[in-house]
């Protein structure tokens, strides 16, 4: 379980970098690209969603093969087929995810340097300054009753959602943190791990709308 802790850990911090930068840097180049293949009788929509697909696909993929087949090769899958399963599964959501954000800076900000800017600031705000802001409100206001809006903050964190849901499946509850360990008491066991990949899922959804909805807007 050490190894498997150590590698959610850079999970958790490479695979949102790769996934938003790989994206916004594809469809800042590719611009001039788009711009041609909407001068073709091809539906926004269409065009959008293959965009994206094309992207994430082959992301996701070498995610899985590059973490899946040492894990295979070492023997991961016969220790713990169940956190190692929802470590690639939470690995292949988060790409999906930071590659939809990835879509929503490039669509929204015109220059490429300041957008490159905005993904990394975005990058640096989820995976790192997210969980000491949560850490310093609770200590800040650790005489109220703070469950409730704890549970929320990790919702509305997609890596928190990812760490916690791992976690929850390695029985690491140490290393949950405050918000991972609030969830854990407030849902339990396998509801626990339902609750965060719906959510997760709804994460997916959410920034691949506002990209879809940011393209059609678009003038190109």
């Amino acid at each position: 379980y050490g190894t498997l802790v150590s590698s959610v850990i850079a999970l958790l911090l490479a695979v949102p970098l790769v996934s938003l930068l790989v994206a916004t840097i594809f469809l800042y180049d590719s611009r001039a690209f788009t711009e041609l293949l909407l001068s073709h009788p091809v539906g926004r929509g269409d065009l959008f969603r293959g965009l994206y697909l094309g992207l994430v696909l082959p992301l996701a993929a070498m995610f899985l093969l590059g973490v899946g087949i040492p894990l295979a090769i070492f023997g991961g899958f016969g220790e713990a087929p169940g956190p190692v399963g929802l470590m690639l599964a939470s690995g292949a959501l988060l790409t999906a995810v930071f590659a939809a954000f990835g879509f929503v800076v490039a669509f929204s900000v015109g220059d490429a340097a300041r957008g490159l800017a905005v993904a990394l600031v975005l990058w640096l705000g989820l995976t790192l300054v997210y969980d000491g802001v949560v850490l310093l409100a609770s200590h800040a206001l650790a005489a109220y009753p703070l469950e409730r809006p704890m549970l929320a903050a990790m919702i509305l964190n997609p890596v928190d959602l990812a760490r916690v849901m791992i976690l929850l499946a390695l029985d690491a509850s140490a290393l949950l943190g405050y918000t991972g360990a609030v969830f854990e008491d407030f849902f339990g066991g396998v509801w626990g791990l339902a609750a965060a990949v719906a959510s997760l899922l709804a994460w997916v959804a959410l920034p691949y709308a506002l990209a879809l909805r940011r393209f059609r807007r678009m003038d190109f």
